[in-house]
C-alpha cells in the first residue's frame, strides 16, 4: 500500500518497501515465534516447572491467560489501527515481543514467567491485525494465491511444527534458549520490517474508543480461559470453573450482537452473517477446537500411558507439518476458483478421519497409528481453518479484512481452548485407558454432527458454487462473495 501524505511520504523510501519476499518474512517472523510456543511448551512442561518452581495448575493458568491475550490483542488491534499508523503498531508489538521473550527466558519465578507469556500473546494477537492484511491488499493481485498459502503456513504450519520443538526441549533440556530462539526470531523479524513496512495514514484518527466491545472482548476471553485452566486443579462441579466459563460466553454473546447492531462496528459482524461467511467461520471454529483437542489428548496419552519421551511424540506428530504443507499448496491452486467451500469441508472430513484412526490407537500400536492420524489433522487444520478465514474475508471490502481476521481468530481461539481442556479433563477422571478413546470419540461424534450441520446450512443457504471476484475485491470496489442470507432457500429469499 502506498501512501503519499507529508506526514507519511519517509515510508515509502525504505529500503525494502514494496519487496514481496520481504513482506511475506516480516509476517511469518511476527507470528511463528508465539505459535511455535503454543504446541511447543506443552512437551516442555517438566522442564519449565522445574526451573521456576511452578505447579502444574499455575503453568497451565499462564498458558491459558496467553491463549486469551492472543485472542483478545487481535480485538484490540481493530480498534487501534483506525487512529494510528499500522507501522508504528507493527514495531511496538515486535519490541514488545522480543522484551516478553526476554522476560520469560529470564523468570526466576511463575510470576515473571507467566507475564512474559501472556505479553508474548498479547502482541502475537495485534501483530496478527497489523501485519497480515498489508500483506495481503498491499501487493498486486497475482501475489494474492501466494499469500493465502503463506497465511495459512503461518497460522498452522508453525503450530504443527511446535511439538517437534517441545519435544527436543522437553528431551535434551533447554527451555530458556527455546525462548531466547523465538525473541531472537522477533528481533530479525523487527529488523526485517522496520525496512520493510510502510507507514499509513489512519483511517479515522478521531475515532472514540469502543466501550461496547473492548471490555466484552477482555470478559470473552479472560474469564472462560481461567475457567478451564482451572480443571487442572478442580473439577466439573467448581464454581471457579462454570461461573467464568458462563459470564464469559455471556460477554461473547453481548459483543457478537453488540456488533451486529451497531452502525459503524468495530467488527464487521453483519456483513459476515451470510451464508458462506457463515459457513467458514463455524468451519474454522470446527476444525480448529477438533484438532487443538486431539493434539493434546495425544501427548498426554502417550507420555502418561505409553511413557514415551518428549522427543519420541514430538517426532511421531510430525508427519501434520506434511499435512498442512499439502493443504497450504492446494489452497494456493483452489483459492481463486470455486472450491474453496469444497476443500474447507474436506478439511473437516480429513479431521473426521484422523480422529477415527485415533480410535484404534494403543500403547502396542501408537507407533503406527499416531502418525498416520497426525497427517490427517494436519491437512484438515490447513484445509479447514484457513479458507474458512477467507470465505469471511472475502465477503468484506478489503479494507474490512483485519477486524474480520480479529473476530474470526477470537471466535476461533475461544472455541479451541474450551473443548480441548474440557475434553482433556474429561478423560484423565475417566482414567486414560478408557478416557482417551472415549475423548476422541467424543470429539470424532462432534465433528461429524459439525459436518452435517455446515452442509444443511450451506444448503439451506442456497448457495452455489462460485469463483470469488478478486479483482473487484482487491482493488476495493466490491466484495469478493456475495453471498445468500442465511436459511435463504427456505425463507424465499
Amino acid at each position: 500500500m502506498r501512501v503519499s501524505s507529508p506526514s507519511t511520504r519517509l515510508f515509502t523510501r525504505l529500503p525494502l518497501a514494496g519487496n514481496y519476499p520481504a513482506a511475506v518474512a516480516l509476517a511469518l517472523l511476527a507470528l511463528s515465534p508465539y505459535l511455535i510456543l503454543t504446541t511447543a511448551t506443552s512437551l516442555a512442561e517438566p522442564q519449565i516447572m522445574g526451573g521456576i518452581g511452578a505447579t502444574q495448575y499455575e503453568l497451565q493458568l499462564s498458558s491459558g491467560m496467553s491463549n486469551a491475550a492472543y485472542a483478545f490483542g487481535a480485538v484490540a488491534a481493530a480498534d487501534l489501527v483506525q487512529r494510528f499508523a499500522r507501522r508504528r503498531i507493527y514495531l511496538i508489538c515486535e519490541c514488545g515481543f522480543v522484551l516478553s521473550s526476554v522476560l520469560a527466558l529470564s523468570a526466576q519465578n511463575i510470576g515473571m514467567f507467566a507475564a512474559g507469556l501472556v505479553l508474548q500473546g498479547l502482541f502475537t494477537g495485534m501483530l496478527l491485525v497489523a501485519a497480515l492484511p498489508p500483506l495481503i491488499i498491499g501487493h498486486p493481485i497475482n501475489k494474492l494465491q501466494t499469500t493465502a498459502a503463506v497465511v495459512s503456513l503461518g497460522l498452522f504450519g508453525m503450530v504443527a511444527f511446535g511439538p517437534l520443538v517441545g519435544g527436543l526441549v522437553g528431551s535434551l533440556g533447554g527451555w530458556r534458549p527455546l525462548f531466547a530462539g523465538v525473541g531472537t526470531l522477533a528481533l530479525i523479524g523487527l529488523f526485517i520490517g522496520s525496512l520493510t513496512f510502510e507507514g499509513n495514514d489512519p483511517p479515522d484518527r478521531r475515532a472514540r474508543f469502543d466501550w461496547t466491545a473492548i471490555p466484552l472482548a477482555f470478559g470473552t476471553t479472560a474469564l472462560p480461559f481461567f475457567g478451564v485452566s482451572w480443571l487442572t486443579r478442580g473439577d466439573f462441579s467448581d464454581p471457579q470453573f462454570y461461573v467464568p466459563v458462563f459470564v464469559g460466553l455471556l460477554c461473547g454473546v453481548f459483543l457478537v450482537g453488540g456488533q451486529y447492531r451497531k452502525a459503524k462496528p468495530l467488527m464487521p459482524v453483519r456483513p459476515i452473517s451470510n451464508t458462506l461467511p457463515v459457513v467458514g467461520t463455524l468451519n474454522a471454529m470446527l476444525v480448529g477446537a477438533c484438532f487443538t483437542t486431539l493434539l493434546e489428548l495425544i501427548e498426554v496419552y502417550l507420555t502418561r500411558m505409553a511413557g514415551y519421551s518428549p522427543l519420541r511424540i514430538g517426532a511421531l506428530v510430525t508427519p501434520q507439518i506434511l499435512g498442512v504443507l499439502i493443504a497450504a499448496l492446494l489452497f494456493r491452486r483452489l483459492m481463486s476458483t470455486r472450491w474453496t467451500p469444497y476443500l474447507a469441508l474436506c478439511g473437516t472430513v480429513s479431521v473426521a478421519i484422523g480422529a477415527a484412526v485415533l480410535l484404534a490407537a494403543s500403547t502396542s500400536s501408537a507407533s503406527v497409528t499416531v502418525p498416520i492420524a497426525s497427517f490427517f489433522l494436519g491437512f484438515g487444520a490447513g484445509a479447514g481453518v484457513t479458507p474458512g478465514l477467507f470465505l469471511a474475508g472475502f465477503s468484506v471490502p478489503a479494507a474490512q479484512i483485519g477486524p474480520t481476521f480479529a473476530l474470526v481468530e477470537l471466535l476461533r481461539s475461544e472455541a479451541a481452548f474450551l473443548i480441548g481442556p474440557v475434553l482433556l479433563h474429561f478423560a484423565l477422571v475417566q482414567g486414560l485407558a478408557d478416557g482417551f478413546h472415549q475423548a476422541v470419540g467424543i470429539t470424532l461424534g462432534i465433528t461429524v454432527i459439525g459436518i452435517l450441520a455446515l452442509v444443511t446450512l450451506y444448503a439451506l443457504g442456497g448457495a452455489r458454487p462460485e469463483a470469488p471476484d478478486l479483482v473487484s475485491w482487491h482493488a476495493g470496489t466490491d466484495t469478493g462473495y456475495h453471498s445468500p442470507a442465511l436459511l435463504a432457500a427456505v425463507r424465499g429469499r
